[in-house]
């Protein structure tokens, strides 16, 4: 489930409920592990003097390790809040998300500030749904999923939130990451790129969560 503010919110999708600490399971065999999150805070003064102050609160994931009944198959529901201040009013938009990994190292990112991309460079995808990821790979996806008419009536899809007036926010809860291929050991972790136009600068901040094993 995903909220926005300043923007209207992805077609069927209620506003984003609270997830209690604890362990949960759907039988013995099958138990789902709840991982709080620290979430995290970055500020960058641009060019302009312009401050982006972004913020991750109430990061979680509930993890199956092993949806299929195999190793190479794990399925995670995660939860956030992005919260993005510009100063001076700026306006922006938030591109919230996440880089998955198997058997690789993606403490240092995946996606660039120029947003995020996955292993080869190329864009995102679009919502979480099902990854197929060997061994050394990496991808990202956004959260986002705006469902909206371009300027000329037909429909189209947004991976941001646009904001103006120096504040915004974007909330999900339960969005799923569902891996398969990969054999080995498994991370993700959360982004939120943020861009910012000013009278003087267009530029991108991003803000990494702390990567959390997927099993």
């Amino acid at each position: 489930m995903i909220t926005v503010k300043n923007m209207v919110r992805a077609a069927g999708i209620t506003a984003a409920a609270t997830v209690a600490l604890g362990l949960f399971s759907t039988g013995a065999a099958n138990a789902d592990t709840f991982i709080p999150l620290p979430g995290g805070h970055i500020s960058k003064t641009l060019s302009d003097g312009t401050v982006v102050d972004i913020r991750m609160v109430g990061e979680s994931a509930n993890i199956n390790p092993s949806m299929g009944s195999t190793p190479a198959h794990r399925n995670a529901w995660v939860s956030g809040s992005a919260q993005v201040t510009v100063s001076g009013g700026g306006d922006g938009k938030i591109f919230p998300g996440y880089t998955v990994g198997c058997q690789v190292n993606i403490a240092g990112g995946g996606a660039s500030t120029e947003g995020a991309a996955d292993s080869a460079g190329a864009a995102v995808g679009l919502g979480g749904g099902s990854l197929t990821l060997g061994p050394g790979q990496t991808r990202s996806f956004y959260v986002l999923d705006l469902e909206m008419a371009d300027d000329y009536g037909n429909e189209s899809h947004k991976t941001r939130n646009a904001f103006q007036g120096g504040s915004g926010s974007v909330t999900w809860a339960d969005e799923t990451i569902g891996l398969s291929g990969c054999g080995g050991y498994a991370q993700a972790r959360s982004f939120v790129s943020v861009e910012v136009e000013t009278d003087n600068v267009i530029s991108w901040v991003t803000l990494w969560g702390q990567p959390f094993s997927l099993g």
